[in-house]
């Protein structure tokens, strides 16, 4: 269930920072809650530089104020249960935003002020209260019964019900009214899907003609775009970069070889999960003609070579040294950790998945007789 939740806020902000407005004006948000678990969380606004992250002290009877002054800002996401649960609050320079309700369910509280986008969401989720705190309540149990595979198996289809029927309402609503912003943030939360542009394009495809230079619309036919750049099929992106020896990694220069790229959060021994299942993959090919690249996002190559010396295994590891992993995140469009792409001879991705036991099964067909 996290890795969904990393996927969403990943997808929020990749696609909020494709357009940025141009105004310098500051942006107040105020607003009182009931049922907040703890007096902090965390406010991120997002621009096409990136993200400043706010950390909010709300008083004791629930009420808040935040105040940015620097920066142009399409939207802010307030972070709440260390990270777990989230409100994406659209703005607009200049205008008061104010914020009610119950924190134990972030998806009903009520925005006013701002894009007219947070009333049009806030009154349609008004109309579907038992949805939206069946969804929250499920994912906190699933968040509980991560050690019970069947409990938890039995509970995420009750969540793919709920989801499927929250969905049908927005499909609903957009098709109702094509001319609304809203529909446009209905598609961007639930159907930007990296792995499947489907619902994206045929959604945008019944969108007003007036809506076309919303930065939005714009924003979602450019994530469209990006997500079948890595499509399976698709050519692999080709890239060149440093390990962390200082040797050149060049795709295009792997010729008659399967390329196995292993996008990882970590390769430190505090967090050495990836690699616990990796090395039997690099152990049982190493004989084969398979290519595997590591990319961590740890920025010191020093200690990762310092490890990767001691190992009995030869890795082929790029850290994050100037940024240069951050980069291929945005190039094959990655949109959780770990994740892995398996491409072929002709540099076609064959496979993409956050399962590693996927992986070997796919390279077992190609390898194994």
């Amino acid at each position: 269930m996290i890795s969904r939740l990393v996927k969403y806020a990943i997808s929020l902000t990749a696609i909020l920072t494709l357009f940025a407005c141009t105004q310098k004006v500051p942006y107040r948000i105020e607003g009182k809650l009931t049922n907040l678990g703890e007096a902090e969380f965390y406010a991120v606004f997002e621009n096409e530089n990136g993200c400043f992250v706010d950390t909010v002290m709300s008083k004791p009877n629930g009420s808040f104020s935040i105040e940015q002054k620097n920066g142009d800002y399409r939207s802010v996401t307030l972070f709440f249960e260390n990270k777990s649960f989230w409100r994406c609050v659209f703005l607009e320079a200049g205008k008061k935003i104010k914020i009610s309700g119950d924190a134990e369910y972030p998806a009903l509280l009520r925005v006013k002020g701002g894009d007219r986008m947070n009333e049009q969401i806030s009154d349609l989720r008004a109309m579907s209260v038992s949805l939206w705190k069946e969804k929250t309540d499920l994912a906190r149990e699933i968040s509980r019964k991560q050690s019970d595979p069947i409990e938890e198996a039995d509970l995420m289809a009750k969540l793919t019900n709920v989801e499927h029927q929250l969905e049908e309402i927005a499909v609903d609503y957009i098709k109702n009214n094509p001319d609304e912003p809203a529909s446009l943030a209905l598609i961007q939360y639930f159907f930007t899907d990296p792995d499947d542009t489907r619902g994206v394009d045929e959604l945008l495809a019944v969108i007003s003609p007036r809506l076309r230079n919303h930065y939005l619309y714009k924003a979602l036919e450019e994530y469209s775009v990006k997500a079948k750049r890595t499509s399976l099929g698709a050519e692999a992106p080709m890239f060149k970069v440093k390990d962390i020896f200082g040797k050149e990694v060049d795709m295009s220069q792997l010729h008659d070889e399967y390329i196995l790229l292993a996008f990882t959060h970590s390769w430190i021994p505090a967090d050495e999960a990836e690699k616990f299942y990796l090395a039997p993959i690099v152990y049982q090919h190493k004989s084969d003609s398979l290519e595997v690249i590591v990319l961590t996002l740890d920025n010191d190559a020093k200690e990762i070579r310092k490890i990767a010396e001691q190992d009995t295994l030869q890795w082929n590891i790029v850290a994050d040294s100037a940024s240069q992993v951050a980069l291929l995140l945005d190039l094959y469009n990655v949109s959780e950790l770990p994740r892995y792409y398996l491409i072929d001879k002709d540099k076609k991705i064959l496979l993409k998945t956050e399962n590693n036991m996927e992986v070997r099964d796919s390279l077992d067909d190609l390898f194994v007789k």
